[in-house]
């Protein structure tokens, strides 16, 4: 089964184009056409389809927090996580240099490739279509979403926490990195020395391992 036939199935879409398909999964790095445009396309309908969902699952949130909890499920992190999810960077077609630099694990190509793909299924088969795979694909993140849980990321919870209590701010070093070139794993180590309280994280990048440890330390202070 080739590969882009097994992204198909994942997000529950069989396109008529195929073309659509394979220039969604085309990073520039590749060749022309690649999928910039359709990520700008993919962008704005999965806008559009999460505020649809968040405005009927939860009637009673305001303007405000129905914005968070939007932010919070289609920021990158949250679009690269779910591209991983589905094997995405399987399908991802990558220049050399970007192949040889680890393009297939970076979040920001990951995040990119799947709004792209969004865009694919709505200019083949239109907003209902677009909808369906969204919502298939983001089935889990819907379904789990809890309001009165914090939707800001853990380092700025972290942040936030310690100036609010007028301590000084955390400190993030890289304790170690393993690993080939373009497929490394940084462990981050965050430290809070007011509080004497410090926690490592791991991750496919630093950004991630940072979060990880900052989630830690919030776990430490929260308990």
């Amino acid at each position: 089964m080739a590969r882009s036939t097994v992204l198909e199935k994942r997000i529950g879409y069989r396109f008529q184009n195929g073309a659509l398909l394979t220039q969604a999964l085309t990073h520039r790095s590749f060749g022309s056409p690649h999928n910039e445009r359709l990520e700008f396309l993919g962008d704005g309908v999965l806008n559009c389809v999460i505020a649809e969902e968040l405005y009927g699952r939860f009637p009673d949130l305001t303007e405000g927090q129905l914005s968070r909890l939007r932010a919070n499920l289609v920021r990158k992190e949250s679009l690269s996580a779910l591209a991983q999810s589905l094997a995405l960077s399987d399908a991802l077609r990558l220049g050399e240099g970007e192949l040889a630099s680890g393009g297939s694990r970076r979040p920001s190509i990951l995040a990119d490739a799947l709004e792209a793909v969004y865009g694919a299924v709505l200019l083949d088969g239109g907003y209902a279509a677009a909808r369906d795979a969204i919502r298939l694909t983001y089935a889990m993140e819907l379904d789990k979403l809890d309001p009165a849980s914090p939707t800001k990321d853990a380092k700025t919870r972290l942040q936030e926490h310690l100036q609010g209590s007028k301590r000084k701010l955390p400190e993030y070093r890289v304790v170690a990195t393993e690993g080939q070139a373009h497929r490394q794993t940084f462990q981050v180590e965050c430290i809070v020395s007011d509080l004497g309280i410090s926690a490592t994280g791991a991750g496919s990048s630093r950004r991630i391992a940072e979060q990880r440890a900052a989630e830690q330390v919030m776990k430490r202070l929260e308990s």
